[in-house]
C-alpha cells in the first residue's frame, strides 16, 4: 500500500527496530542510501547495508539474514514484481519499498498489511481499480456450493429450480469470463510500458526536510539522484525541469548568504549553486576539445566519426575564435580571458551548427575555492566506480568505493572516479564509431539491431547493465543523426554485448526510439518476457529494470525472430 505519511508509518516504525538496507547499483539508489544513513546516524538506527544487483542476490540477501530481521528496506528495487511471491516472507516481516521503477505491481499497490511504498504522492500512477483485477473468494465459493446444492421436494418444482440454476450459474461463468478477459486487457494496458517516476534520493530527502533534518549534503545528494536520472535518459525534459525547479528552492533556503564580510562562507565551506550550465561532459576536469569530441550531443550533432564531421569540429572551434592550443590544454589551466566569456561564446556558435540545447539547467558544488564540481561531473564518476572492471577484491568492493566517492571528505575516491568515467566516455564514442562506420546497426524491421563481437575493444566494459544502457542511447542518437531513411529515425534499437564467454551468454537491451516527443516509455520489457516464452530460449530476468535480460548465445537467433514476429 502507498505511504502517505512517510514520518509516522515509515520513519516512526523502523527508528527503534534493527534494519536491513537492501540497496541496488544505480547512482540514484546511493544517493537515496546516503540520506537514510545521515538520518540513522542522527537517530542511532540500527542497520546493516547489503548491495543487490540483481533479484537473484536479493532473494539471497533476504533468505541469509530473514531470522534476524523483521524490517527490511528496499531502494530501486522491488516495486514493479510481487514481492512475497518472490520472497515468500513470514506474516510478522516487513517491507519498505522506495522505488522508481514503473509500473508498481498492483499486489504490492493492494496489500495492507505487509509492503509499505514510499512513493511520491503527484506521481501520476494510474494503477487499475481493486474491483477491476481482484475478485474475492466468498463469491467463488458461494457459486460453487449453489452449483453442489439440490433440493426440493416436489419433483416439478425440483425441475423448475434446477433449471433456474442451471441459468444462473451460466450467467455466472460468463460474466466471470467477461471480468477475467476484462481484467487481462486493464492489466495488460497497466504493465505494457516499462518507465521511471521520481527519483528515490528525492523521496528521501523530502523525508529528511519533513522531520527537518535536510543538510546541504542530503540536499546535494537529492540533485545527484535527480541528475543520475536525467544522464541516463530515464525521464522526460519536462520531469527534470518540474523537479529541478523543486529542488532549487531548498537550494536558495540552505545556501542563502549575504556578501557582507561576517556571512561570508570559511574557504572548507560546501556551496551548491543552481546555474545554466554547458552540456559538456566533464569539461571542467578535461580538455574542452576532448569533451567535444565524447560528449553524445555534440558527437552526434557534428557527426565526429566522419572526417567531414572533424571539419565541422574545427570549423565550430574557429567560428568561437578559440586556438587549438587552449583548447587541447586542461579546461583549468586554459586563459582566464577565455574562460569567462566561454559558455556565451560557445551557445552562440552552437546555435549556428545547428546545437540548440547546449545549456541546461543544474547545478555546481563548491568545496572551498579549488574544488568545483557539477551534479553530472559526479553522476559519472559514481557510475564508473560501481562498473569498474579492474578487479581489486570481493563483489561489493566498488558499490562501497562508490558510496564513500559521494562524501565530501572522500575527495581522492571521486577523482579515481573521474579519471575512469573519461576513458568510459572515450570507451563508449569509439565503439559508436566503429559501429556506425562498419554498418553493424541493421534494421530488423519493427527495430534497428546492433551485435558487439567477442575480441571488440572495450567489450568486457559493455557486459555492465548502466554501461550498456549509455552506449546503446549514444549509438541510437549518432545513428539517427547519420542515418538519411526516414522509418529508421522513428525506430527503438535493440543491442547485445557478450556477457560470460565461458557460460555462452550475452546481455541485451532494448531501449524505446529517440523522438522530440519521447515520453521514455519502454515496451521491451514484457516482448522480452513473450519472445523468451513463445522460444522456450534460456533467458534470464535477473535485472530490475526488465528491459535488460541475458540469453543464451546459440538461443539469439530464434528470441530474435520471435521478437521481430511480436514487434511487427
Amino acid at each position: 500500500m502507498f505511504v502517505s505519511d512517510c514520518r509516522r508509518e515509515f520513519y516512526d516504525v523502523i527508528v527503534t527496530q534493527r534494519v536491513l538496507l537492501l540497496v541496488a547499483s544505480d547512482v540514484d539508489a546511493l544517493c537515496a542510501c546516503k540520506i537514510l544513513q545521515a538520518l540513522f546516524q542522527c537517530d542511532h538506527v540500527q542497520y546493516t547495508l547489503v548491495p543487490v544487483a540483481g533479484w537473484q542476490e536479493l532473494e539471497t540477501a533476504f533468505l541469509e539474514h530473514k531470522d534476524q530481521f523483521k524490517y527490511f528496506v528496499l531502494i530501486n528495487c522491488g516495486a514493479n514484481v510481487d514481492l512475497l511471491e518472490i520472497l515468500q516472507p513470514e506474516e510478522d516481516t516487513y517491507f519498505f519499498v522506495c522505488d522508481s521503477h514503473r509500473p508498481i505491481n498492483v499486489v504490492n499497490v493492494y496489500n495492507d498489511t505487509q509492503i509499505k511504498l514510499l512513493v511520491k504522492q503527484e506521481d501520476d500512477l494510474d494503477v487499475p481499480a481493486y474491483d477491476d483485477i481482484f475478485r474475492d473468494e466468498e463469491e467463488e465459493e458461494e457459486e460453487e456450493d449453489s452449483e453442489n446444492e439440490s433440493g426440493g421436494s416436489e419433483p416439478l418444482e425440483k425441475r423448475r429450480r434446477f433449471e433456474e440454476e442451471v441459468i444462473e450459474r451460466t450467467m455466472k461463468r460468463r460474466q466471470r469470463r467477461e471480468w477475467e478477459a476484462r481484467r487481462r486487457e486493464i492489466l495488460f494496458d497497466y504493465e505494457q510500458y516499462e518507465y521511471h517516476g521520481t527519483s528515490s534520493a528525492m523521496v528521501m530527502f523530502d523525508l529528511a526536510w519533513i522531520m527537518s533534518k535536510d543538510l546541504n549534503d542530503m540536499l546535494w545528494w537529492a540533485i545527484v539522484g535527480l541528475t543520475d536520472q536525467w544522464v541516463q535518459d530515464k525521464i522526460t525534459q519536462m520531469k527534470y525541469v518540474t523537479d529541478i525547479g523543486v529542488l532549487q528552492r531548498h537550494v536558495s533556503r540552505h545556501n542563502h548568504r549575504n556578501e557582507d564580510e561576517e556571512n561570508s562562507l570559511s574557504i572548507d565551506c560546501m556551496r551548491i549553486a543552481f546555474e545554466y550550465d554547458l552540456r559538456l561532459a566533464l569539461y571542467q576536469h578535461w580538455s574542452l576539445y576532448e569533451s567535444l569530441c565524447n560528449t553524445c550531443y555534440t558527437s552526434a550533432s557534428l557527426k565526429l566519426w566522419s572526417v567531414q564531421g572533424q571539419k565541422r569540429l574545427q570549423e565550430f572551434l574557429a567560428d568561437m575564435g578559440l586556438p587549438l592550443k587552449q583548447v587541447k590544454q586542461k579546461f583549468n589551466s586554459m586563459d582566464m580571458s577565455l574562460k569567462e566569456n566561454l559558455r556565451e561564446m560557445i551557445e552562440e556558435s552552437a546555435n549556428k551548427f545547428g546545437m540548440k540545447d547546449l545549456r541546461v539547467q543544474t547545478f555546481s558544488i563548491h568545496f572551498g575555492f579549488k574544488n568545483k564540481f557539477s551534479a553530472s561531473d559526479i553522476v559519472y564518476a559514481t557510475t564508473s566506480l560501481m562498473e569498474n572492471i579492474e578487479k581489486e577484491g570481493p563483489e561489493t568492493t566498488n558499490f562501497i568505493k562508490a558510496l564513500d566517492s559521494l562524501s565530501r571528505g572522500n575527495l581522492d575516491k571521486l577523482h579515481q572516479g573521474l579519471d575512469l568515467a573519461k576513458k568510459q566516455l572515450r570507451a563508449i564514442q569509439q565503439t559508436v564509431a566503429s559501429c556506425i562506420c562498419t554498418n553493424l546497426v541493421i534494421s530488423q524491421g519493427p527495430f534497428l539491431y546492433c551485435s558487439l563481437m567477442e575480441g571488440t575493444p572495450d567489450v568486457k566494459l559493455f557486459s555492465k547493465p548502466v554501461s550498456l544502457c549509455l552506449l546503446s542511447k549514444y549509438l541510437l542518437k549518432s545513428f539517427v543523426c547519420s542515418t538519411k531513411n526516414k522509418r529508421c529515425k522513428l525506430l527503438p534499437l535493440v543491442m547485445a554485448a557478450p556477457m560470460d564467454v565461458e557460460q555462452g551468454t550475452v546481455i541485451m537491451v532494448g531501449i524505446p526510439p529517440e523522438t522530440e516527443s519521447s515520453d521514455k516509455k519502454n515496451f521491451f520489457g514484457r516482448a522480452f518476457e513473450k519472445a523468451a516464452e513463445s522460444t522456450s530460449s534460456r533467458t534470464l530476468h535477473n535485472h530490475f529494470q526488465m528491459s535488460i535480460i541475458e540469453l543464451k548465445t546459440e538461443d539469439r537467433s530464434k528470441f530474435l525472430d520471435a521478437l521481430i514476429s511480436l514487434l511487427s
